[in-house]
């Protein structure tokens, strides 16, 4: 907790992270398909409840863009009483991980799946957000939706068009701005600018719909746990666990380079994030994760310790309650422009650029990975993406070189590397090129891995040969 020379800093920096992430909060609790204010129950706890763990010290929980689509996924199919109950299992399964000490094991995962996730994610946010824009009713698929963008011009409400890409303007141009101008999150004063256009042209859009915090507190019921039993569940709650986690620790990972403060413990995080979508679902609310944009105003801000943070969801709290009618006010065109923007920063460009020139394998599995997020679902696009990393990986450690050297008479046959079965065609090949020569010899020294089929092989080739096997026993 903050001793008095933090306690200033750690006031300030709450203040602004509330202020982004209002919006947001609000924001991606629409484009889930789920009421408003169950965004800000989510915003609460997120600084309330898992503020007060020491996992990491200065990173701010809380609804993402990054979940949206998994969960507009898991009410569209499972409805909305049962969100706290997918939500209660996955923190649940957090709690579990954290205790078991997995939180480490996720820096593990290949970083071109990561960018892939994020990817598709961006895309079929964005894909979405664009008829949330324009004011019309969206397609239930993606690829439903990118058929239907010819469409959509001349179906969309120019008004609502108008308001929300002059919100990305304002925060693309908010951006730029020297750092004294950008006191304010550019979210919420291109949200506010909106508002006010609004306001003052008296625009007959569609807007944010608020029917109080502590009523849209819905705890699941006995009843709800039966969905836990259906088909497909299993997969939603491992999912949503999953990449939670994930998000969480590599956010971890990038908050920790940009203070000089203490490190983050990874099961602690863990714990502490399944802590908080275990209230979360006791609240019916979304789930949390650990978010970069609300933990890089945190660190931008001069926070100093986790109070930053926990002060930061009192003011949520306290804004929801006093002052929810505020929000009807807010066109959820502004909102759809917000999440463009995020779902925009959220395509790695840059990176994808930068693997195609040193790592094109790397570059492969990232756009593999979130084309099979466009076309399939988040779940079963990142096990594409794992599936396609791991082949990678196993396909580039594989590596096997034959030589060949005389000894007089007799050929020595060198075999270097990894011989699995991935490269046996290659080794056989090798094998069956060799000159005739009065004696052949083996020499497998030089073998890091030998797998059962490749030995098999060996074997085989020893009996046409009628040549012993040396050294067979040591790589065994």
């Amino acid at each position: 907790m903050p001793g008095a020379g933090s306690f200033r800093e750690d006031f300030g920096a709450s203040v602004v992270v509330a202020l982004v992430a209002l919006p947001l909060c609000v924001g991606i609790a629409v484009a889930s398909g789920v009421p408003a204010e169950l965004g800000i129950v989510t915003g609460v706890v997120g600084g309330l409840v898992t503020g007060w763990f020491r996992g990491s010290s200065l990173q701010v929980s809380g609804p993402a863009a990054g979940l949206t689509v998994l969960v507009y996924e898991a009410v569209s199919a499972y409805g909305l009483a049962a969100l706290g109950m997918l939500v209660l299992a996955a923190g649940v399964l957090q709690l579990g991980m954290g205790a078991l000490g997995l939180g480490r094991w996720f820096r593990a995962i290949s970083v071109a799946v990561v960018h892939g996730m994020l990817a598709g994610i961006g895309l079929v946010l964005i894909a979405g957000q664009l008829y949330a824009l324009g004011g019309v009713p969206a397609p239930g698929d993606t690829l439903g939706k990118l058929g239907g963008m010819a469409e959509l011009g001349g179906r969309a409400d120019w008004a609502a068009v108008a308001l929300g890409a002059g919100t990305v303007a304002v925060l693309v141009a908010w951006r730029r701005l020297p750092a004294r101008m950008r006191l304010v999150p550019g979210a919420l004063v291109g949200v506010a600018a909106a508002t006010a256009a609004t306001a003052l042209l008296e625009l007959s859009v569609a807007k944010v719909r608020v029917t109080g915090v502590l009523d849209a507190v819905s705890p699941p019921a006995w009843g709800d746990f039966g969905v836990l039993a259906s088909f497909g569940v299993a997969g939603t709650v491992v999912a949503l666990a999953l990449i939670a986690s994930a998000e969480t620790l590599f956010s971890a990972a990038a908050v920790d380079r940009m203070h000089d403060g203490d490190r983050t413990d990874y099961d602690r995080e863990l714990v502490a994030q399944g802590f908080g979508n275990t209230v979360c679902g006791l609240l019916g609310a979304l789930p949390m994760t650990a978010v970069i944009v609300r933990s890089a105003a945190n660190v931008e801000a001069g926070a100093r310790t986790r109070a930053a943070r926990i002060m930061h969801g009192g003011w949520l709290l306290l804004f929801a309650v006093a002052l929810p009618q505020a929000l009807e006010v807010v066109p959820l065109a502004a909102l759809a422009g917000v999440l463009l923007h995020a779902g925009w920063k959220l395509l790695p460009a840059r990176a994808v650029a930068a693997l195609w020139r040193t790592h094109r394998g790397e570059a492969v599995v990232l756009v593999a990975t979130a084309a099979a997020i466009v076309a399939t679902n988040l779940f079963e696009g990142v096990l594409v993406g794992l599936g396609l990393a791991v082949a990678k990986a196993a396909w580039e450690t594989s590596h096997v070189h034959v030589e060949e050297v005389w000894e007089g008479d007799e050929l020595c046959v060198r075999i270097l590397g990894n011989a699995s079965f991935l490269r046996l065609p290659k080794l056989l090949d090798a094998l069956d090129a060799l000159p005739a020569a009065p004696s052949v010899r083996l020499d497998l020294s030089g073998l890091r891995h030998l797998d059962h089929a490749c030995l098999t092989a060996l074997d085989g080739w020893e009996r046409k040969r009628a040549a012993p096997l040396p050294g067979r026993e040591g790589v065994a």
